[in-house]
């Protein structure tokens, strides 16, 4: 992300803490929007999940589709977000496709557009909070085919999407509540 998308995400989740005093948090939208166009994906290719109070499983926040559909254990082994929160390291995967993963949330249809299209790529990175994994950040690229999903992700994205976890720590409380 360029120094002035990252000071912009830093001023709005500053303001989004002050307004959200009681609890309520109507910013994500704005947080889905300005990670999809700094990454050119969709907004529904951008997945936040939180860890469950008993520190069981992960859920989603966003995409909102996704809330009710279920719940990753932090035990499974085919999760590449539970294995983000066991390592505590962010990973890109630009063959995802192949790599055996549980697909039921790929078989949700998020919008008309992309019903059907497998995640092809994907990046994951921990949100930390005291050193500890609170929440997890995924940005992936759908398609029918890896060529069709677009370009492969890049280390240097990677790292940009850690920084983008940095920065919205402070919001986690605030995704947990919806």
């Amino acid at each position: 992300m360029s120094t002035e998308s990252i000071s912009d995400l830093k001023k709005w989740v500053g303001e989004v803490i002050r307004q959200s005093s009681d609890g309520e948090f109507v910013g994500l939208n704005r947080v889905v929007d300005m990670v999809s166009k700094n990454f050119a994906v969709h907004p529904h290719e951008v997945a936040i999940l939180v860890i469950t109070e008993d520190d069981r499983f992960l859920r989603f926040v966003v995409p909102e589709k996704l809330r009710q559909v279920g719940k990753i254990p932090l035990t499974s082994t085919n999760s590449l977000a539970a294995r983000t929160v066991r390592e505590k390291r962010p990973e890109v995967i630009n063959h995802f496709a192949v790599v055996p993963h549980s697909s039921v949330f790929e078989a949700v249809p998020i919008t008309e557009a992309e019903r059907g299209e497998a995640i092809q790529k994907i990046m994951s990175a921990p949100i930390l909070q005291e050193r500890k994994v609170a929440a997890v950040i995924q940005i992936s690229r759908k398609g029918k085919t890896a060529a069709d999903a677009g370009p492969d992700f890049t280390h240097p994205q990677l790292r940009e999407l850690k920084i983008v976890a940095d920065t919205l720590a402070p919001c986690v409380p605030l995704f947990s509540k919806q």
